[in-house]
């Protein structure tokens, strides 16, 4: 299926975001896979290219302005403007209150918050004049509140907030806004904070499974999915929502 739509996913080296560029692109758009590291991105990129669809592999900083607003400038010129975005980029640092740096904060802080408003700061315009826009941006079930997370609990809770307000400013030109919230998902990042809080990742992943009514953790394909109909023709009605993909319902 080819409808000659072009998507950005941040963050798309691996994990959900990998697994979000490449159903996009199965669904029919053009992809940028979009990461820190541009050589990060060749193997999604290449994946996608192998399965017959088009993808670009570009290496933006999403808290750098000028990198944001040249780096969606060449998708638009090399694969057509961008009229899907999905905000995954993320960062965790975490740590207790009393432990976490400025520095901590900030960071996280800039990458969630900082980088979807510029990324859709400079797509918003590609969306408006095709009267066709679908931004979907990464929240979490720890927006909730979770222990060592102030920083990234904040973000994301934040990108709740923002999803909203771009879905009361943009709707009237045909572009909707809406956040997934994902629960416990295997990947990198879930393996690293078993490996810092000492614990067997395999142990690290039944521990949660046996918290999760549906008695397994998530995968990258789960989340990839919620966005893949949150992006679709069908989701038009669909906007400043926050969906949990988390396994059952949270307290």
């Amino acid at each position: 299926m080819t409808h000659g739509r072009t998507a950005i996913v941040t963050g798309a080296a691996r994990g959900i975001g990998a697994a979000t560029a490449r159903r996009l692109a199965a669904d029919g758009f053009a992809v940028a896979v979009v990461d820190l590291d541009e050589s990060a991105c060749d193997e999604v990129a290449s994946n996608i290219r192998e399965a017959g669809g088009s993808a670009l592999g570009v290496g933006i900083d999403v808290t750098e302005a000028e990198q944001v607003e040249a780096g969606v400038a060449r998708i638009a010129d090399e694969l057509g403007p961008p009229v899907v975005l999905v905000n995954n980029a993320g960062i965790i640092r975490d740590n207790l209150l009393f432990r976490m740096s400025e520095s901590d904060w900030d960071s996280v802080i800039d990458v969630h918050l900082r980088g979807a408003f510029l990324m859709a700061r400079a797509c918003q315009a590609h969306m408006t004049a095709a009267t066709f826009g679908r931004i979907v941006n990464l929240s979490s079930s720890s927006a909730q509140g979770n222990r060592g997370q102030a920083n990234y609990s904040a973000a994301k809770a934040g990108l709740q907030g923002f999803t909203k307000t771009l879905a009361i400013e943009l709707g009237k030109f045909g572009v909707t806004a809406n956040a997934v919230a994902p629960g416990f998902i295997q990947t990198d990042m879930t393996a690293a904070t078993a490996e810092r809080m000492g614990v067997p990742f395999e142990d690290f992943l039944a521990h949660a499974a046996s918290q999760t009514p549906v008695q397994r953790v998530g995968q990258p394909e789960d989340i990839a999915a919620t966005i893949s109909f949150l992006c679709s023709e069908e989701a038009g009605f669909v906007s400043g929502q926050v969906i949990y993909v988390a396994g059952g319902p949270l307290d």
